[in-house]
């Protein structure tokens, strides 16, 4: 089992960065794909970035490519999505995610942190 606990959310000016974090627990980290996931008000959950177990692999949504960076340390058991040049309707909840691989469907994500807020301001 993998207990996820994200950080490094809050309100940031329009073009400004952020680096959100996803601490896991457990000693099968490194095993696992992981995934960043983010809802707004009124929206359904939507993909934002994923990497592959060793990190040798990424997938983004398009909205995000070029802006945004998903990394990950499996010696620290964290996952990192640095976040640059952002918009507001970059403003979400921000969840991390386990999975078998990096994909953007979220239903193949067994394990979930609580989320993140972001906001961006205009």
């Amino acid at each position: 089992q993998v207990q996820l606990v994200e950080s490094g959310g809050g309100l940031v000016q329009a073009g400004g960065s952020l680096r959100l974090s996803c601490a896991a627990s457990g000693r099968t980290f490194s095993t696992y794909a992981m995934g960043w996931f983010r809802q707004a008000p009124g929206k359904e959950r939507e993909f934002v970035a994923a990497i592959s177990w060793n990190g040798g692999s990424t997938n983004y949504a398009d909205s995000v490519k070029g802006r945004f960076t998903i990394s990950r340390d499996n010696a620290k058991n964290t996952v990192y999505l640095q976040m640059n040049s952002l918009k507001p309707e970059d403003t979400a909840v921000y969840y991390c995610a386990a999975g078998p691989g990096p994909t953007g469907w979220s239903r193949a994500y067994g394990y979930w942190g609580q989320g993140t807020q972001v906001t961006v301001s205009s």
